[in-house]
């Protein structure tokens, strides 16, 4: 038999009996403290050295009631009987690898990786198979390592910026084909114009970096300064043009490879969904990591672009291109207009070559990912940016004038320009492998940044609240997943071809700029700080810029796909409306008045034992949780409720309102560090029940759905417990299923038709 120590309040477990043991553990009734204090341990006296010295002893030692009512209930630790390598006098230590939970404060446990594992036989094979793809999960304390250097923001958050270099240039010359041949030498000038636009946006979102040190992107700006829907119609107008971006740059990295090899054209569609799965695989492994994946292919492409501007000025220099320094070639190949040169021609040329400032705003959106000083840091990598743009641009535009290249389908401008600057040789194949490359991992620009905003969204009630979880790398994975499937649909819509997409794109993202930098301009005349005049100015005149080109591009690109951009913006903006509505009509339906709700004192101790404990989840002080409660009286005096978190402040903040509220009932709150629901509350019930000899009875209170996009827009995770707690012995379930459609004073001491099991 186990023998059992109440003098020292510990059960001696030998390794080989740990088992068979548990239910030899004693109650929580036998060991309680003698004159307020807690036994300390002590060898028991039957017991020999020889039998207590065996190093790979472990006893489990009864935890008392330290932190009064509020207390968790738990009173198990496991230990390990150790020896001082000197005295060989017995101590104890915990073990901390089989610890379920952590204590933190009276009141307030911790969920470890132990308690957190996936408990079903399908959550655990879903739990393996994500082990292998993306890594083992991360605790949410391990965010602020997840944080990005310089360099590696530069990687993530500027691909898309710098790749756009690769096919700017031919969007620009596309369009002034169609005045013919002879007028491919405008595009230079309008080049030149696009980087003096790039050099007034930078400036621009160096103030607002600046303003929003914790994150300023369109959405923020806009709904700060200047209201609700401009905030809806910059976020609406972002998202788009993220999913765009996406589809855009696989589809251009295809290109070049299909350029540098033929024989694979008619599989870009194919090859362009994989490269999409590829790069959310990369992204749901995490920030930092994918910073890591995603930094080698950036910066060898600057590296191979950068030799071909270097050497292709060099050659241009020496006179060994057609062009000279000062003159540019005549086209290599003549092509009839198909209309004239006009402004309006220009306009269109422009407004396409405006893709290359796509993505400029992801850094401003992304402040909160840099190491510290992540404001200083944001703002140096934004002007890295920048200066990098604006070299490749206009060096690759310079040298294709100097080439007299002429864009057609089957090859793409930089490809050309890569053939004669290089040779057919081994580094023109590595210069494609890089622009290739790059391009791919363009999307990942979206990837950091279409999930940061689809979070703000949600933590606005603006959309569905489950886009603001992290994931298991501390990723916003609902929101990569939903990016990645609309980009592959539009590549399979559009079959993969760049030229299809780009009149959707660009549309958006200046709408986004010009919302921000007038909701900046409202922001410096209303606060007035230092420097607001300087800074006024400067973000005036990019909301002037971005404006005038926002008006250029929606009126050039209209009839060409323009308006499937708008239509989307716009049912966007209507979706978050509706969303926020029903958030905001929920909330009125189970809001309670704290002030109002009658006072109750905490019942005194009876003589006659309890036969329930009652524990009750609950997600908030409403009316759901009031009406649970209620119901738990009903059935014992002893009702614990139950409070999952990762957030330590918001959990804090629910705890005074609820001893302010209801003070009869403990409110016990368990950090999931791991952002886990199921496991953790099924660990803390499997440990109640066995130290306690009364019935564990557990309460679920839930809402009935009237309609099916209501199960999409509330996490009921407390259903998932049923299936695990259900047949349980000494355990029952009772639902508590709230009629939000019901008036409210029929809920609360509503009983009826609640089902227990």
């Amino acid at each position: 038999m186990t023998e059992l120590n109440h003098r020292g309040s510990f059960v001696r477990i030998p390794r080989g009996r740990r088992k068979s043991a548990k239910s030899s553990l004693p109650s929580r009734s036998d060991d309680k403290p003698v004159d307020g204090h807690v036994p300390v341990w002590a060898p028991p006296d039957s017991v020999t050295s020889h039998e207590v010295g065996h190093p790979s002893e472990r006893i489990v030692i009864p935890r008392h009631d330290r932190a009064g009512p509020a207390a968790s209930g738990l009173g198990i630790e496991l230990r390990e009987v150790r020896f001082g390598s000197t005295a060989r006098t017995p101590y104890l230590r915990v073990v901390p690898s089989q610890l379920s939970f952590k204590s933190v404060a009276p009141g307030y446990i911790a969920a470890t990786e132990v308690s957190s594992r996936p408990r079903g036989r399908i959550e655990r094979t879903v739990q393996a198979i994500k082990r292998v793809a993306l890594g083992s999960p991360f605790a949410t304390s391990q965010l602020i390592h997840e944080r990005l250097t310089k360099m590696k923001a530069l990687a993530i958050f500027s691909s898309d910026v710098l790749s756009s270099s690769a096919y700017a240039t031919e969007e620009i010359l596309l369009v002034l084909l169609l005045a013919g041949s002879g007028a491919l030498h405008n595009g230079l000038p309008i080049a030149a114009a696009i980087v003096l636009l790039l050099a007034i946006v930078t400036l621009s979102y160096r103030q607002t970096i600046k303003a929003y040190p914790s994150g300023g992107g369109a959405y923020i700006v806009a709904h700060d300064n200047l209201g609700r829907t401009p905030g809806l119609i910059a976020a609406g107008a972002l998202l788009v043009d993220y999913v765009l971006t996406v589809s855009v740059s696989v589809a251009a990295g295809v290109a070049a490879v299909t350029s540098a090899v033929p024989e694979v054209h008619d599989l870009r569609v194919p090859m362009g969904v994989a490269v999409v799965a590829l790069i959310t695989l990369g992204n749901l492994r995490g920030v930092r990591e994918s910073g890591t994946i995603f930094a080698a292919p950036t910066y060898f492409f600057l590296l191979m672009m950068g030799a071909l501007i270097l050497t292709g000025l060099a050659k241009v220099m020496l006179g060994e291109t057609p062009g000279s320094l000062l003159h540019e070639a005549p086209p290599q190949e003549q092509v009839v207009a198909t209309q004239g040169l006009s402004l309006w021609l220009i306009f269109r040329a422009f407004s396409s070559g405006c893709s290359a400032l796509t993505g400029t705003e992801a850094i401003s959106n992304g402040v909160p990912a840099f190491k510290p000083p992540e404001s200083q840091n944001a703002r140096t990598t934004l002007t890295m940016m920048a200066f990098i743009l604006g070299f490749i641009f206009i060096g690759v535009t310079f040298l294709t004038s100097r080439y007299g290249l002429v864009p057609n389908e089957k090859e793409t401008i930089v490809s050309l320009l890569g053939r004669d600057v290089f040779g057919d040789n081994v580094l023109y194949y590595a210069y494609q492998a890089a622009t290739a490359l790059v391009l791919f991992l363009a999307a990942n620009t979206s990837f950091a940044d279409f999930p940061r905003l689809s979070a703000i969204l949600a933590r606005d009630k603006f959309m569905p609240r489950q886009f603001a979880f992290k994931g298991d790398r501390l990723a916003f994975s609902n929101g990569i997943m939903l990016l990645a499937g609309a980009a592959a649909l539009l590549l399979i819509v559009f079959g993969g071809n760049v030229t299809n997409l780009i009149p959707l794109y660009a549309v958006g993202v200046f709408v986004s700029f010009t919302l921000s930098q007038s909701g900046m301009v409202r922001h410096w005349w209303r606060l007035r700080e230092t420097g607001w005049r300087g800074s006024l100015v400067i973000n005036g005149t990019g909301a002037i810029a971005t404006a005038a080109v926002a008006v250029i591009i929606t009126t050039t690109k209209l009839s060409g796909g323009a308006w499937i951009s708008i239509i989307a913006m716009g049912s966007l903006v209507l979706m978050f409306a509706l969303i926020r509505r029903h958030y905001d009509w929920f909330q009125r339906r189970t809001a309670v008045d704290e002030n109002s709700l009658p006072v109750r004192v905490p019942p005194a101790p009876s003589s006659e034992a309890p036969r329930d404990h009652v524990i009750v989840p609950v997600d908030g002080l409403n009316e759901i949780a009031l009406g649970a409660i209620s119901m738990a009286r009903e059935i014992s005096p002893l009702v614990t409720t139950v409070h999952l978190t990762d957030d330590r402040e918001q959990a804090e903040e629910l705890r005074k309102r609820w001893e302010r509220a209801v003070p009869d009932v403990p409110l016990l709150i368990i950090e999931s560090p791991y952002r886990a629901f199921v496991a953790p509350m099924l660990a803390y019930l499997e440990r109640l029940d066995e130290q306690e000899h009364m019935r564990i009875t557990v309460i679920l209170p839930t809402f009935v759905p009237r309609h099916w996009w209501e199960r999409i827009l509330h996490n009921r995770d407390v259903l998932r417990l049923r299936p695990f707690l259900k047949g349980r012995p000494g355990l029952r379930v009772v639902d508590f299923p709230y009629q939000l459609y019901e008036e409210k004073h029929a809920q609360r001491h509503a009983s009826g038709g609640a089902a227990a099991a």
